[in-house]
């Protein structure tokens, strides 16, 4: 009798299809696309559902191959890198217990349950051992059994974290996965075996509760990264130390921008005159571009009655990240999360024309909302920061027009900051936790969906990621080292006009809901100037810059002329500093060139004597004697140019 092998069709990415034997592996369907695609393989989806490469395929099915340069492969690879960085820690500690160990956006994490701390040397030690693992070529594999059967085997080894997550699974059987000795509780897929981790590096160690619970007991979370190859990984350093050294809290302290002290309260940014002038420079330049655009501004209080945000429905959806209310004259009031509760009542007190609308409102609006101490991060992640809101009040027959203009406003103020490579991602409805009527969200998601196809923007779905009251476009920046911010949003709400019940007359004579439109442009300003201080590493062009210009004196001689004219250069509008302290000529250019000035003038005896500056531009070793006039002249032209 002859035996015929029986076939199964794979579909690939590009519509094109291959036969395979049935019961083939994914690694050997890679293969059979090709030998190099094989030998990139990290793991394969079937059907859309991720799978191990050793996973059987038993019938017709769409195949798509992951590799490290594709769509989910960074996070198998950074996933088993997780799996391989418990094992060295087990080896080395073997009373060693272990939480969680994800994949996450730059590497990989593990949280563990020690008595002693790591330090440097137990790092070393620890990844030692890995790059010893990664020789051994352990396959890695997964096994499936029963939920009981594994709460049993972890207890066993006295994982109780595991045991504790087990407790809260609901399949009925669970999936664990082996490499030589050790075993981890995990849904997969990881690479074959742990040759694939070529090149790995143990980056920093931080102290996290456990399930984020400041109750909880703190854990030790080690942070690592991995790559197929060295050169890779060395690419990777190489981008770290230069994050590193553009850091915005490094930066901030060095050019005496900003500070936060636990005297103050975590979270919450003192400004320094510097910082305050950068923060000034951006609010006065926000405030012209949005008179100019048609805008009004408003300015709401600090706090608000605890009604205002049972209204809104804040306390019900956002109470978690508000801060426990006050008693003022027997009645409670909230320190406010948002601004558009208030501009809503300002609406309302009167009434409206349809004529009169669209009404575009904006406030630099100062909100606090608690987020956890773990989370904290400079000016990125603060407790109190200063929202660039804007509410816009439409018609529905002006909402098509309306976001097309708000679209192209927020990208041309983007754009003068020097921003120009943009993502933008379309966020749909959330699910249980949203409102209103799905046909008004179709309506909406589309209306948005068709403004940034007209801006012709490429966009992303983002499914489930809109507010609970409407849809959002999130638009996000790439700074220069190829990050990505977010920055502006812009929203739809059905809900706080129904809430409120806000109308205006419509030319029919009868009363209408508004349309409301939430707009943050820059974010917030602390988080914006965050961004900015590590996408120009603190070399703010001129127009940002809070000191333009610094006049240093030779000698004691031209101590009083240079001091005087850095006033004529304040009074024409130039942002200039003179540096006469007793210190040497080098120490104080070094000083002005560690603060990253744009300009550095030095005025000794044969410069005051001619009228003229020797003046040297950042960046550059040589000076040049140049005219003060001229020199006023220059710097106006690029602050109001706005160079970048």
């Amino acid at each position: 009798m002859i035996h015929v092998s029986e076939k199964v069709t794979l579909t690939l990415p590009d519509g094109s299809r291959i036969d395979v034997e049935k019961g083939a592996t994914a690694y050997e369907a890679a293969g059979a696309v090709s030998k190099g695609l094989q030998k990139a393989a990290l793991a394969a989806k079937l059907d859309g559902v991720s799978v191990d490469l050793s996973k059987k395929i038993e019938k017709d099915a769409a195949l798509e191959v992951i590799t490290f340069t594709g769509p989910g492969g960074p996070e198998v690879l950074w996933h088993s890198g997780s799996h391989l960085l418990a094992q060295a820690v087990k080896r080395l500690f073997p009373e060693a217990k272990f939480a969680i160990g994800p994949a996450v956006d730059n590497g990989f994490y593990y949280d563990i349950d020690l008595s002693g701390t790591l330090g440097p040397e137990d790092l070393d030690a620890v990844e030692k051992e890995m790059k010893k693992i990664v020789g051994e070529k352990l396959d890695v594999v997964r096994e499936e059994l029963p939920r009981d059967e594994a709460v049993e085997l972890f207890r066993s080894l006295g994982e109780t974290y595991k045991v504790e997550m087990l407790g809260e699974f609901t399949d009925d059987i669970v999936s664990i996965y082996r490499q030589g000795e050790f075993l981890d509780l995990c849904r997969g897929p990881h690479v074959p075996n742990t040759s694939y981790l070529k090149a790995v590096k143990l980056l920093s160690t931080a102290g996290a509760y456990w399930r984020g619970d400041e109750k909880n007991k703190m854990l030790q979370r080690v942070y690592g990264i991995a790559f197929p190859d060295e050169k890779r990984l060395k690419e990777h350093l190489d981008f770290l130390e230069e994050a590193r050294q553009r850091d915005h809290r490094k930066l901030g302290k060095e050019l005496d921008l900003f500070s936060l002290h636990d005297e103050t309260g975590a979270g919450l940014v003192l400004w320094h005159p510097r910082g305050a002038r950068l923060r000034n420079i951006i609010e006065d330049f926000w405030r012209r571009e949005h008179y100019s655009s048609g805008y009004e501004m408003v300015v709401s209080p600090h706090i608000g009655k605890s009604r205002l945000w049972q209204i809104s429905g804040h306390l019900d959806f956002y109470n978690e990240s508000m801060y426990s209310p006050m008693d003022i004259d027997g009645q409670e009031y909230y320190t406010k999360p948002m601004n558009c509760p208030f501009h809503i009542i300002m609406y309302k007190s009167r009434g409206w024309s349809y004529r009169e609308l669209p009404l575009r409102w904006a406030e630099l609006g100062t909100v606090y909302r608690y987020e956890r101490s773990g989370v904290l991060h400079g000016l990125l992640r603060v407790r109190g920061f200063t929202q660039d809101d804007a509410h816009l009040f439409v018609r529905p027959d002006q909402m098509p027009e309306e976001i097309d203009r708000v679209l192209a406003f927020c990208l041309r103020m983007l754009r003068s900051f020097g921003f120009s490579d943009f993502k933008v991602y379309l966020a749909t409805r959330p699910g249980e936790k949203s409102v209103g009527d799905d046909s008004m969200w179709q309506a909406a998601i589309r209306a948005l969906e068709e403004s940034v196809e007209r801006a012709g923007i490429a966009y992303e779905l983002d499914e489930g990621g809109g507010a609970f009251y409407g849809p959002k476009i999130d638009i996000k920046i790439k700074d220069v080292l190829g990050r990505e911010w977010q920055c502006s949003t812009i929203q739809f709400d059905f809900n706080l006009p129904e809430r409120f019940d806000m109308t205006f007359v419509d030319s029919d004579g009868k009363k209408h809901r508004p349309y409301m439109i939430h707009r943050a442009l820059l974010g917030s300003l602390e988080r914006f100037i965050g961004i900015l201080i590590e996408h120009y590493a603190g070399k703010f062009p001129v127009w940002l810059s809070p000191v333009q210009l610094v006049l240093i004196n030779v000698g004691d001689e031209q101590a009083e002329y240079t001091r005087d004219l850095a006033g004529k250069f304040v009074s024409a509008g130039v942002r200039a500093e003179s540096d006469l302290r007793s210190e040497t000529l080098g120490y104080k250019i070094r000083d002005a060139i560690a603060k990253k000035v744009p300009y550095l003038g030095v005025i000794g005896a044969k410069e005051a004597e001619a009228g003229v500056v020797s003046l040297r531009r950042r960046g550059e070793k040589e000076s040049q004697p140049v005219p003060v006039e001229d020199l006023i002249e220059r710097i106006g032209r690029e602050d109001r140019e706005r160079a970048v």
